[in-house]
């Protein structure tokens, strides 16, 4: 090999230097960031027997990608696999090429210049050494688990042999990423370096070739068979409390793998591969890969804009308007708020300070971000702002009102939105001079921990104006989701019969607690009627009027009585539960199983709701539906949305008990029209 002459293959470079280094740089050709496709490791495999055979004096694996080191394995195989067999092969190629990667007879090192996740962080596992950048966002990460899977490619034995079984479990089971300082005291990267050093840095590990990263002994003595199933049991039970396993079974193959096998290098691999190979097969991890490709699709709509939102006035200090304000702020925008008096404002700006000092850690970047978020009781800051967001009560005159005060000071090519949570679009523009630049924005409570926001247009509404709001809310971290102007929007219409079933049960006489369990047997994250108390029983009351006017539905009762006891929820200490210290006191019920009837009559009135959403093209896309219902209501993302949810479990079944609970319980039950177009996948 000549040591000037740079060998390429598609994906990979490798150069050797006069010292005998190889540097070997992974530049996927076909894509924005790396990733360990099929191909990408055979040509990797290659590589590798090279120096099997003709050994450099060290071995340093970077990445020629400016974003990061790898992002994972290549997701979009994952949708080719027909079989646990045919995934096990795919699995066991890339086991066995970072496996002759760790037993080469040199130093090798990888250099993470950014994110390494997933197969990524194996693969720099399977190095001797890790040198990282500096850098202060979280980017190292085994997310698998995200996925409904786990490390496929040696991380469940590496990461603990390495980091530990404390760390690494924390890892894996969490899924989430952390910074390369906190990889740095648990051994997962040896050395930080500055971006301009890393070569230097890099020849020095593999000149002093230091001793290797290993646990610590207090994870040596954890990892002993007689000392792991007290360790099991007190990570199931941490597990348990977020998941259960019949609906995420990975966590759960994470701590078997290492309760049986100990992170053993001899049987450990075989095992890890067999294990994830059976979840790639799975429902579960079908299901949430669907979701993970459906929310890149929700997050790569709209054509570039021809302009940017950089400067906002937010109109309505109160709680969603303040939130909006704040996140916006925090986001990078430079925010102007509005409300009659500082006295509604200064609360607003209080909650903001809270935030930003949860979120902003370095005090100069917390005061350039508070100041940001400016007071404007007079509203100057409408004349300056690219967009206008109105945050007010819901009342049709009083938003009309407003918007004519606006638009009188507002640019010409600046955006008109409210944050109506119910009042069609076509209703509240009946005045304004330009109608096609009027669209809804809304959020959702908390601002700070919903991610979706819905979209909403009118037939008319100009394309551009459209693309510019999806770039603001992709811009401010959110999931956009467009939707016709109807009312209820998606989420509230298709949460409004989910929670007014619950009503019908309380109304017979079942325990609140009782409902909410059936809920949540079902995976969503918080039962109907801890939900109402939540959002608060006026808002629950408010979008059942609109909402009943609309379809013609009854509005509970119950509601209209807790309103005026003053029994708002949470935000009162009263509600359906009684409320201490943010969370709902609920009497036990019991170890009995939940009645499958329960589940059914609150679940399927949402999907049906949505069934008819896609038929009414409030959003024409089944696909995009079922992300926008999972990011907006929390329908359990391992059933992949309720439309999926209804192929997979067959959607004659589902028609026939509707048509059952309808003889029994009335009309609320009937089968939308729009389900005879809705295809049947139920494998």
């Amino acid at each position: 090999m000549n040591d000037s002459t740079p060998q390429s293959s598609t994906h990979w470079t490798l150069e050797k230097d006069s010292g005998g280094i190889a540097w070997l740089c992974i530049d996927k050709s076909d894509g924005s960031a790396n990733v360990l496709s099929g191909p990408v490791l055979q040509e990797l495999a290659d590589h590798i027997k090279r120096f099997e055979k003709d050994r450099p004096n060290g071995l340093v694996i970077y990445s020629g990608k400016r974003n990061g080191f790898i992002m994972g394995a290549d997701i979009n195989e994952f949708t080719t696999i027909e079989n646990p067999e045919q995934a096990y092969t795919l699995i066991r190629l890339g086991q066995q090429v970072l496996d002759r990667l760790a037993a080469l007879n040199c130093p090798t090192v990888a250099v993470i210049n950014g994110f390494a996740l997933g197969g990524g962080l194996e693969l720099a596992l399977a190095c001797d050494y890790r040198l990282a950048h500096r850098q202060s966002k979280p980017v190292l990460g085994l997310p698998e688990v995200q996925l409904g899977i786990h490390p496929g490619f040696g991380g469940t034995i590496r990461a603990v042999q390495i980091a530990g079984v404390r760390a690494a479990m924390q890892l894996m089971l969490t899924g989430k990423s952390i910074t390369v300082d906190k990889a740095r005291q648990q051994g997962l990267v040896d050395r930080i370096c500055d971006a301009n050093d890393w070569r230097p840095a890099a020849a020095e590990i593999i000149a002093s070739a230091p001793p290797k990263s290993r646990a610590s002994w207090v994870d040596r003595i954890l990892n002993l068979a007689i000392m792991r199933p007290f360790i099991v049991r007190m990570l199931r039970k941490q597990v348990a409390a977020k998941a259960r396993p019949e609906h995420y079974p990975a966590p759960y193959a994470i701590i078997d793998l290492w309760a049986k096998y100990g992170a053993s290098p001899k049987t450990g691999y075989e095992a890890e591969a067999r294990s994830i190979a059976e979840l790639m097969c799975g429902r579960t991890a079908r299901n949430l890969i669907r979701v993970f490709f459906l929310q890149n699709r929700l997050k790569s709509q709209g054509q570039k804009p021809a302009h940017r939102i950089s400067t906002v006035h937010v109109i309505g200090a109160g709680v969603m308007g303040g939130d909006i304000a704040a996140w916006c702020a925090l986001r990078g925008l430079n925010v102007t708020l509005q409300d009659r008096e500082m006295k509604y404002i200064e609360p607003a700006l209080a909650r903001a300070a809270k935030l930003f000092a949860k979120k902003v850690r370095d005090d100069d970047q917390r005061q350039a971000t508070s100041s940001r978020l400016r007071a404007d009781v007079e509203g100057a800051g409408i004349a300056a702002a690219d967009l206008i967001i109105e945050a007010i009560y819901e009342d049709l005159d009083a938003k009309q009102t407003l918007y004519a005060t606006v638009q009188e000071s507002m640019p010409k090519q600046a955006i008109l939105a409210t944050n109506t949570s119910s009042i069609r679009l076509q209703e509240l523009r009946t005045n304004l001079d330009k109608p096609q630049q009027f669209i809804g924005l809304h959020f959702f409570n908390p601002v700070a921990q919903l991610p979706l926001v819905e979209i909403i247009h009118c037939d008319d509404t100009e394309q551009e104006v459209l693309d510019v709001a999806l770039a603001f809310v992709k811009g401010i971290g959110k999931i956009p989701l467009l939707c016709a102007s109807s009312p209820g929007f998606v989420v509230n219409r298709v949460l409004a019969p989910y929670m007014a079933e619950a009503m019908h049960l309380v109304e017979e006489g079942v325990a609140c607690a009782e409902i909410d369990a059936a809920a949540e047997s079902f995976g969503m994250p918080m039962g109907p009627v801890e939900l109402m108390d939540s959002v608060g029983i006026d808002v629950a009351l408010h979008v059942s009027r609109v909402l009943g006017s609309a379809f013609n539905k009854p509005i509970p009762s119950r509601l209209s009585d807790m309103v005026e006891q003053k029994h708002l929820g949470r935000k009162s200490g009263q509600g359906f539960y009684r409320w201490e210290n943010g969370k709902a006191i609920k009497t036990a019920i019991g170890t009995r199983p939940v009645k499958e009837d329960l589940v059914d009559r609150l679940m399927l009135p949402m999907i049906n709701e949505a069934v008819a959403c896609l038929h009414e093209n409030v959003v024409n896309d089944a696909d995009l539906l079922d992300a926008g219902v999972i990011f907006g209501t929390g329908f359990a993302p391992f059933r992949g949305g309720p439309l999926q949810y209804a192929r997979d479990r067959g959607i004659e079944d589902v028609l026939a008990r509707l048509a059952e609970l309808e003889s029994k319980y009335g009309e609320r039950f009937a089968a939308h029209a729009g389900w005879t177009g809705l295809a049947d996948t139920k494998d």
